[in-house]
């Protein structure tokens, strides 16, 4: 049975230098089937804006908050479901992601922007590794989601919005559902 809901909280976000990689995990949140993103610890109005541009032209139901405290909200959503860490360090995603899709509650994914705190290794149900290589949280995000969904992720449609790609062979195809503003330029 799949979790309620699938959330990701990102640690450690540095608004002066982690503006664009946040902003393309929470794109990968959304686009690969997360329910709600959560901007632990800080306020990024400009994280924020692009939430919300991206929620008004592709649609989806993306929840998003910001500025809450990252120990006190993994603490809490243990409470109703389990926590997964992506860490180079963690087991190959490979070797638990049965379990994980298979166990009941909502799952809470974290990946971390700064040096992650010994506490989210230990709070942590399951420290998962997509390769034991440094690499990127986008990334990691993107693979362990697509892991989880099974590829599923890739065909969910998102409701509201204005725009809609439509594939295609060469080129690009994009289906206008209304009208853009000048405030949308």
């Amino acid at each position: 049975m799949k979790p309620a809901k699938v959330y990701v909280l990102r640690y450690g976000h540095r608004p002066q230098r982690d503006k664009r990689v946040t902003t393309h995990a929470m794109l990968v949140a959304r686009a690969f089937g997360a329910n709600g993103f959560i901007l632990g610890d800080v306020v990024d109005e400009k994280v924020k804006e692009a939430f919300e541009k991206t929620i008004s032209i592709w649609g989806g139901r993306l929840h998003f908050e910001m500025g809450v405290d990252s120990f006190k909200y993994a603490l809490e959503w243990k409470k109703h479901g389990f926590i997964v860490h992506l860490t180079m360090y963690g087991l190959p995603v490979d070797n638990v992601i049965e379990e994980i899709r298979n166990r009941m509650g909502d799952l809470l994914i974290v990946i971390g922007a700064s040096k992650v705190p010994r506490f989210f290794y230990e709070v942590a149900d399951y420290n998962v590794a997509i390769g034991n290589q440094p690499h990127s949280e986008i990334a990691a995000l993107a693979i362990f989601l697509d892991r989880y969904y099974q590829g599923r992720e890739l065909y969910f449609e998102h409701e509201g919005g204005r725009l809609r790609i439509i594939p295609h062979e060469r080129g690009k195809r994009v289906v206008r559902k209304q009208p853009f503003s000048t405030l949308d330029a």
